[in-house]
């Protein structure tokens, strides 16, 4: 038998021994030879001294040891299926699946060294750029309205606008493209806001010349919405009324505003 000495603190349990056993003897861990690992377990065990906890563990699984090797002496059994049964069959799966979980916190060890050596900066996040919050609830600023009202009729004064430039494009030839500038739009839209308690999204876009202020005026309108600068209410199904935040009714302002005016 071959002479091994062992340190014992550097085995976890018994299955941690017998993983170095086999990993000593360059055996496959599909077929051990148990009866030299049984010899080489026992011998290991002989020096561990009398530390109860200790000696428990190791001791079951001699005893299981001892058990397999008994078995693989006599004569062979046939499971269900005719195939010979092997007695260190539950023995290897409970080996790989030690030896599984075992390289498994290796490379969470590694994990945490190389984490402990990583450098993290702190957030150079402004600080009002943090504590900032949504001025207004979108829902406040429109009344009965969603974005897919808004479109419909989006899309039909877009729709008579393709009509309108193709009958003028017949007449006097090709149409010129506009350049329409979004600052521009939202400035025509607040005075335009400001010279009317309220008016209609519909002949808003409509009093549009081209496809191209249409588009915008409708951007510009969501981005005043947006904003709080305008306030859409649903009237009837093909139109919406929009208001300035302080020229709508009472009960269409949001509630800050109307708490102010108790």
């Amino acid at each position: 038998m071959m002479d091994l000495s062992f340190t014992l603190e550097s085995f976890e349990g018994p299955l941690d021994l017998l993983l170095h056993l086999i990993e000593k003897n360059k055996m496959d861990i599909y077929d051990i030879r148990i009866s030299t690992i049984t010899d080489q377990y026992m011998a290991y065990i002989s020096r561990m001294g009398k530390n109860a906890d200790m000696m428990s563990e190791f001791l079951i699984m001699a005893s299981t040891l001892l058990d397999i090797k008994a078995r693989m002496l006599l004569p062979k059994q046939q499971d269900e299926n005719g195939e010979e049964e092997d007695p260190r069959a539950e023995l290897v799966q409970q080996l790989l699946e030690y030896k599984l979980y075992k390289y498994m916190s290796y490379e969470l060890k590694d994990k945490e060294i190389n984490a402990s050596r990583s450098m993290y900066r702190e957030s150079r996040i402004p600080r009002e750029v943090q504590e900032y919050t949504i001025p207004i609830d979108l829902d406040t600023y429109l009344e009965g309205v969603d974005l897919s009202r808004l479109k419909a009729v989006f899309d039909d004064v877009m729709r008579r606008s393709r009509e309108k430039q193709n009958d003028e494009a017949i007449r006097f030839g090709k149409i010129k493209r506009e350049v329409v500038s979004m600052p521009e739009k939202l400035t025509y839209i607040r005075n335009y806001t400001h010279r009317h308690k309220h008016f209609s999204f519909r002949k808003l876009i409509e009093a549009q010349m081209t496809r191209e202020n249409i588009i915008v005026t409708f951007l510009a309108v969501l981005e005043l919405i947006k904003n709080g600068q305008l306030i859409a209410v649903q009237e009837g199904e093909n139109d919406i009324q929009m208001y300035s935040p302080e020229e709508a009714p009472p009960s269409l302002k949001p509630a800050a505003d109307n708490d102010n005016t108790q």
